[in-house]
């Protein structure tokens, strides 16, 4: 039988004292093949945190001169078209006023001081862009352990996953020969560097150049469905014009383009982790990295609340997609998306994409995509990575919760019935306030140093 772990004999010891039983210490360890609260902590724990696995998808992965391009990008601006809804009012919590271009950035909504999470926009609830997204803008944190990301699954690539805030009207507003036409200007050398010879984006007689400047549009309502002029580019497929005229070796150049530039984005992001936590030290030995209630939540993590059925392992998540009967309520700015059919419609589009991990502009497949959407998927989201949780503002896809005490009575409560999806995977847990305040305390304690400073701005 494997010797107790230190911080395990004092959990036990800790649990005793709670319980009145008289349990001798160390009788957590369940021995090799039993999941026990003490095999159930360690894997929360490893010795070393392990870092992201290779990505078949993208050979630049952990190429350091794509990480450097990444860095420049993920902190440009310039690379975005007009904002258009008009909270865009230029006050505290936005990028300017409403028809400004080059103010979304990436860094825009995964602020780097804030755990590259949005702590900027009004309400720090959902983005306010080019216009305002319905959904929280995680977190970036660990994101390199992620295979199918957003909160849907919608992209099953780093690397495609940059075309969604490119091509959005609510995100960055842009499109993908804007952004080739971009790289050609200000990031020729840089990107020859790392992927090989740019094509001529800067030929205006091969490809129509692009302006981000709103010409001959003044919709009253920027970016709102009753808007008779939507103020997006063109420059991307089904436009009718720029990019729809181009060849298709010349449309298959600048998609090219941009999957380099999600490549190069994804080897930093690669680099951003929460890191050790105080957690971590009291596991590997430090007694008082940890306060009483603390480790009183940790027992309760893996025990009683069994919240380790989904936040498992060394970043705290199943990678999975649960449906916890969450009823959207509206935010800050009273926005409340019930027709969120969450992972079904995620996956059902990630199955679609041209784009992902089985296709042309792939590096490799691992099998990650699913064939088929299961009707398990309807309105389930990702499970959430729980290093660092405590930097965030609000919580849920919907951010409509607002502190780790209302989200953890969210979860004591058994969620929100049936939600609208007429199903919950959860159960009350019939925690008491100090039981909740104790877990509370331990999701505060997992939060560690972050990435290195270096990364934290445009190198």
């Amino acid at each position: 039988m494997r010797a107790a772990h230190p911080r395990l004999v004092a959990l036990a010891t800790l649990m005793v004292a709670c319980s009145g039983n008289a349990a001798p210490a160390g009788s957590l360890d369940p021995g090799p093949d039993a999941a026990g609260p003490s095999a159930l902590l360690e894997a929360l724990s490893p010795a070393v945190l392990p870092p992201p696995p290779p990505d078949v998808s993208n050979r630049f992965a952990d190429d350091a001169r794509a990480a450097a391009l990444g860095q420049e990008l993920f902190f440009d601006p310039s690379l975005s078209g007009p904002l258009l809804d008009l909270d865009n009012d230029g006050k505290t919590g936005t990028l300017g006023k409403a028809g400004d271009t080059g103010r979304v950035a990436c860094a825009g909504c995964h602020v780097p001081g804030s755990g590259f999470l949005d702590s900027r926009s009004p309400g720090k609830q959902i983005s306010l862009a080019a216009g305002w997204g319905l959904r929280k803008a995680p977190s970036l944190l660990d994101l390199g352990h992620e295979k199918l990301v957003m909160w849907d699954g919608r992209h099953d690539t780093l690397y495609n996953q940059v075309f969604g805030p490119i091509e959005s009207p609510l995100e960055m507003n842009s499109s993908r020969l804007f952004i080739a036409e971009q790289l050609a200007h200000n990031y020729r050398a840089a990107y020859e560097a790392v992927f090989g010879a740019m094509p001529a984006f800067d030929d205006p007689q091969i490809f129509p150049p692009l302006s981000p400047k709103l010409t001959g549009c003044q919709p009253k309502y920027p970016g709102s469905p009753k808007s008779p002029c939507d103020g997006t580019f063109h420059g991307m497929p089904g436009d009718g014009a720029e990019f729809d005229s181009l060849s298709g070796a010349n449309q298959r150049a600048v998609t090219l383009a941009v999957v380099n530039m999600g490549k190069a984005i994804a080897a930093y992001e690669r680099k951003l982790t929460c890191g050790p936590s105080r957690f971590d030290q009291w596991m590997h030995g430090e007694q008082g990295a940890l306060d009483a209630s603390e480790q009183r939540g940790a027992e309760l993590f893996v025990g009683k609340a069994a919240c380790v059925g989904c936040h498992s392992g060394p970043y705290l998540s199943d990678q999975k997609f649960h449906n916890v009967g969450l009823e959207p309520k509206p935010v800050g700015v009273v926005f409340a998306d019930l027709s969120d059919t969450g992972a079904s419609g995620g996956i059902a589009a990630a199955i679609a994409d041209p784009l992902d991990i089985r296709g042309a502009y792939s590096d490799g497949d691992d099998g990650r995509l699913p064939k088929t959407v299961t009707p398990e998927l309807n309105g389930a989201f990702k499970t959430p990575m729980l290093r660092c949780v405590g930097l965030r503002p609000s919580f849920m896809h919907t951010a409509q919760i607002r502190t780790l005490a209302q989200t953890v009575a969210f979860f004591d409560r058994g969620g929100d019935g049936p939600g609208i999806y007429g199903k919950n995977e959860l159960r009350p847990l019939g925690l008491s306030a100090e039981e909740q305040q104790d877990l509370v305390n331990f999701l505060g304690a997992l939060t560690g140093p972050g990435p290195n400073p270096s990364l934290e701005h445009a190198p």
